[in-house]
């Protein structure tokens, strides 16, 4: 058996006081896959922190609000911000973003914790972006109106949330510890995606 600093790795680091078990089964060190998580949250929260001063900088500077409204394909989500930030709802939004994302996050460790795999959700979910996708297109050839961005917003906003659980559960148990920008991409781009999606439901 494979040992590393004296603990049995293949029976999930229980030996010793080493960690705490994230799922049944668990065969890697707890240690190491805790100190991958808070890693991979920690570029999040960076991540998050620099995007918010982003955009409080480009809204309260004009000589750079107006050098971004020159720049064809600007970074949406930060021109979507800056946009926002004007109107209360975004604190709504920001609120309702943060209170979900860290429901479904401890949501995702508890279930985990009792053996629970969210892995199978990749297909259905790759399905349903593709929808969302479609629809959103439609809206903007079609000119749908205020209630088919509603429903996109909704469809939207249950989606992302999804992803939430799904890629918290890939970076508990599927992620590689040498994959953490990567799974901070994903859960940066899902908590944005959500935030946007609530924001459509403000407006």
């Amino acid at each position: 058996m494979f040992k590393q600093g004296g603990v049995d790795i293949e029976s999930g680091g229980q030996k010793g006081g080493v960690g705490v078990v994230i799922y049944p089964g668990m065969t890697e060190d707890p240690q190491l896959r805790w100190g991958f998580i808070r890693k991979v949250y920690a570029i999040v929260c960076t991540q998050l922190f620099f995007t918010a001063v982003i955009a409080t900088v480009m809204f309260f500077t004009p000589a750079v609000k107006d050098y971004m409204k020159t720049i064809f394909g600007a970074v949406t989500v930060v021109v979507l911000l800056v946009v926002a930030f004007i109107r209360e709802t975004i604190l709504i939004a920001a609120g309702l973003t943060a209170l979900i994302t860290v429901s479904l996050t401890f949501y995702t460790f508890w279930a985990a914790k009792r053996g629970m795999d969210f892995s199978f959700l990749g297909p259905f979910l790759f399905c349903a972006s593709i929808v969302l996708v479609m629809f959103l297109l439609m809206q903007f050839i079609l000119h749908l109106g205020r209630e088919a961005h509603l429903v996109y917003s909704c469809l939207a906003a249950l989606l992302f949330s999804a992803y939430i659980i799904y890629d918290t559960n890939n970076l508990i148990r599927n992620f590689t510890y040498d994959e953490y920008v990567i799974a901070a991409i994903c859960l940066f781009g899902d908590i944005i995606n959500l935030f946007l999606a609530l924001l459509g439901l403000s407006e």
